[in-house]
């Protein structure tokens, strides 16, 4: 099991950045498969990245390729979310979560984050 920190979210303006955190603790962070997912005013939660328990393997929605990336390193049990140009849309509470496969479905993944408020101002 792993337990999950988010951090880095923040009030930002349309076309401005943010880099997300996710650390974890333990020592069997590089044995979990890692993913982001965020829950918008008025809609279910949505899937936004995954990566592989080496970092070699990357997904992401189709509504933040180009713009956001998954990375991750095991030597600081942590994962990132780096969000370049954001939209208004993509204001959220965003989580990282933890799981044994690599899936863009929430249910897949059995550890979670408590979420990081990211607001983009228009």
């Amino acid at each position: 099991q792993v337990q999950l920190v988010e951090s880095g979210g923040g009030l930002v303006q349309a076309g401005d950045s943010l880099r997300l955190s996710c650390t974890a603790s333990g020592r069997t962070f590089s044995s979990y498969v890692m993913g982001w997912f965020r829950l918008a005013p008025g809609k279910e939660r949505e899937f936004v990245a995954t990566i592989s328990r080496s970092g070699t393997i990357k997904r992401y929605a189709d509504s933040v390729k180009g713009r956001f990336t998954i990375s991750r390193d095991n030597a600081k049990n942590t994962v990132y979310l780096q969000m370049n140009s954001l939209k208004p849309e993509d204001t959220a509470v965003y989580y990282c979560a933890a799981g044994a496969n690599s899936d863009t479905y929430s249910r897949s993944y059995p550890y979670w984050g408590q979420g990081t408020q990211v607001t983009v101002s228009s």
